[in-house]
């Protein structure tokens, strides 16, 4: 289904820190630590687009980042109860059993022959975010609406609109590495208008994320072995980007507080826009 062989063949093992892909980890570390957002949406496209990663590798390696990178962050941003554990649970029943699923389905279809759609459909996630975040307000204020004119019925389709929200946002994770954070958080304020405060939004989305990725990326190393090439999670690689994401997403948790995230929101929204528009048009580019 991914083109794991030719991943490990276009792109070699790393044989000690790189200071590029640390550098890398500096920028998206701070992303998340403030926004909650980028984990995969900014990480992944870097490696793939200005780093030369293959596809394949840049999503099973940046699966471990994000949930090691995020974990740091969870831990901060969790002081003080600003994790809404009962949306992390609705969100978990539908995202982790999904992401298993499609893991499964890339482990049984493990194949050596290329499959040439995944930057392609990585691009596709990056654009969708990208929209979704410019439009967050815009969805915020329907919500609101929504839920005071129809409180009763609202409510009634909170719960299972975030179940169905996880599951789509862990097919996505498990296949692109994108959208835990950004589409996360889009379907959360949506759904939870007032709920939702800033802080409260960035931990949740966060918290959400680490044992989603953590699914996503177990499933292949699984589809790594079954290939017959190995762990495609280049350890080095991750380590050098782990290395810069560390510090700063603990300074970027810090920082959340004192900041307004919906700046940097629209900045890194900006940004992914292009990023995504040269990946699914790259004559765009050029």
């Amino acid at each position: 289904m991914i083109d794991l062989v030719l991943a490990a063949e276009a792109a070699p093992a790393l044989t000690g820190i790189d200071f590029g892909y640390t550098l890398a980890g500096v920028v998206t570390g701070l992303v998340v630590g403030i926004t909650g957002v980028g984990g995969g949406a900014v990480m992944t496209p870097i490696l793939i687009l200005l780093l030369g990663v293959a596809p394949a590798t840049a999503v099973a390696t940046d699966l471990w980042f994000a949930a090691i990178t995020k974990l740091f962050g969870a831990g901060i941003h969790g002081v003080g109860g600003n994790i809404d554990w009962q949306v992390v649970r609705r969100l978990w029943m539908g995202s982790i059993p999904v992401a298993i699923g499609v893991a499964v389905l890339v482990a049984i279809n493990a194949k050596p022959e290329k499959v040439s759609w995944l930057t392609t459909a990585i691009g596709v996630v990056v654009l969708v975010t990208a929209i979704g975040m410019f439009l967050a307000p815009v969805l915020i204020k329907a919500a609101q609406a929504n839920r005071t004119e129809t409180p009763a019925k609202f409510r009634n389709f909170q719960a299972p609109a975030t179940i169905a929200s996880g599951g789509v946002v862990g097919g996505l994770v498990a296949l692109t590495s994108v959208g835990a954070g950004a589409l996360g958080s889009v379907a959360m304020t949506a759904l939870y208008p007032f709920r939702m405060t800033p802080h409260r939004l960035v931990a949740t989305d966060i918290a959400h994320a680490i044992p989603l990725a953590v699914v996503a990326g177990t499933g292949y190393i699984v589809t790594g072995l079954i290939a017959g090439i190995g762990i495609v999670v280049d350890p080095w690689m991750l380590a050098s980007m782990l290395l810069g994401s560390i510090p700063t997403i603990i300074a970027g948790s810090f920082l959340a507080r004192k900041v307004r995230p919906r700046g940097i929101q629209i900045a890194l929204a900006c940004v992914l826009l292009f990023v995504g528009v040269s990946t699914v048009f790259p004559f765009v580019a050029h």
